[in-house]
């Protein structure tokens, strides 16, 4: 009996504790950190919440705003992971800056594919995914008061993170009439002397534009000069129409003063899988690799080993995927020109950058097409204000589906 009036007396001391719980949590004010109170919705959540409550109301919505792939990852890479995975050991803590056999296929690909020579051991970490290594790299870099250089239009994350890190974006225009480069030379003395990094990203999200060879060159020797480090997100470089985008590293002295993020993600069909690269610079990756020791715990190897597969025979099914992104951009970029919208002709990756018909306003725009047409396409200011009069489509539908957002363009008044 006295086992059981001590059990009844521990659990009533129990629903009282719950109960107090309950009662503080009701009243207590959780109060957000300045850093996110102040930040805007991350854009494709916004969007993604506005596709939510329309395919709730049963309209069929066709999906051409966030780019993943919808060609299924290569059968061969499904394989390795599956072998991988009944391997005990790798259910275990991974390293942090990522396997060597790994690393070392990193350093592989590149002397391949763009004939750079790094080691694995030095000039390479693994990634998840390339977004947290780009995330991570003002905190790397930056001190707060310092600057990183930004484009604009671009990815909302390098701003995002660089305030983060306490520092400030500046922005450096993308406009077409400049082949949606920076112009290196019209950013300020002042602005300058507090740069520390500066984020270019070729072939180019949104705008699917490619650099120049003189434009690398200059970015380099500007860099140099101005002890600023670049940090180069490379994630579409395998996919190309006809020009073979090239490497930020294979230009001379490009080690020197950068970096380079790359995904598998694109490349493979992998976007799920959350696996990619760091590579460059020894002492910058060596400083990514410090930060990540102290925020994660690094990829699953299994996960990585699969990668290696993915790399060692990166030619397999590469073309038939190319293929296949050329003919949708093509169809996409002739069906709006039919109708009268201008196309900034892609190059490569799987988007379609195009201005807006009559002159409206990007957001304008996109929310007729999603509320008048049931179309999800992604705004151009949803990459900075140098987005606005531009919209954004990823090709990562089926021809028919492309066919049927044309047909539903034309019907809209605007």
């Amino acid at each position: 009996m006295r086992n059981l009036n001590s059990f009844y007396l521990k659990d009533k001391y129990q629903f009282e504790v719950i109960f107090f719980c309950v009662k503080v949590t009701a009243i207590m004010n959780i109060e957000w950190s300045d850093r996110i109170k102040n930040l805007p919705p991350y854009l494709f959540a916004e969007i993604d919440a506005k596709k939510d409550a329309l395919l709730a109301k049963g309209v069929d919505v066709i999906d051409l705003g966030v780019g993943d792939p919808d060609i299924p990852t290569p059968i061969r890479i499904i394989n390795a992971l599956h072998q991988s995975s009944l391997n005990p050991d790798n259910h275990r803590y991974p390293s942090y800056a990522g396997m060597m056999s790994f690393r070392d296929e990193v350093a592989t690909w590149y002397k391949k594919r763009f004939d750079v020579s790094l080691e694995g051991k030095k000039n390479v970490i693994a990634l998840i995914g390339s977004k947290e290594g780009v995330a991570h790299a003002p905190l790397a870099f930056i001190n707060p008061g310092d600057i990183a250089l930004v484009p604009d239009p671009g990815y909302p994350v390098y701003s995002v993170a660089t305030e983060f890190a306490g520092g400030t974006p500046y922005t450096m225009p993308l406009l077409e009439s400049n082949g949606f480069m920076p112009d290196l030379d019209i950013i300020p003395e002042d602005v300058l002397k507090k740069t520390k990094i500066m984020f270019l990203n070729y072939p180019n999200n949104p705008t699917s534009a490619f650099a120049t060879d003189e434009f690398f060159k200059k970015a380099i020797d500007f860099a140099s000069r101005n002890n600023i480090l670049i940090c180069h997100d490379a994630a579409y470089t395998e996919v190309y129409f006809d020009e073979k985008p090239k490497s930020f590293l294979e230009y001379d002295g490009a080690i020197d003063v950068g970096i380079e993020f790359h995904s598998l993600s694109k490349t493979f069909s992998m976007t799920g899988w959350r696996l990619g690269h760091v590579a460059g610079n020894e002492s910058a990756v060596a400083a990514i690799g410090k930060i990540k020791t102290n925020i994660d715990s690094g990829a699953f190897q299994a996960v990585q080993e699969a990668g290696i597969e993915a790399l060692r025979n990166y030619r397999d099914e590469l073309q038939d995927r190319i293929n296949i992104y050329k003919k949708r951009s093509q169809l996409l970029s002739l069906g709006l020109q039919s109708i009268g919208i201008e196309v900034y002709e892609p190059k490569g990756t799987f988007y379609v950058w195009f201005k807006n018909p009559n002159g409206i306003l990007s957001k304008d725009f996109a929310n007729s097409l999603l509320e008048d047409a049931g179309i999800v396409m992604t705004p151009g200011t949803g990459f900075g204000e140098y987005g606005e009069g531009y919209t954004r489509a990823s090709v990562t539908l089926n021809d028919k589906r492309l066919e049927e957002a044309v047909e539903r363009i034309k019907k809209l008044t605007i």
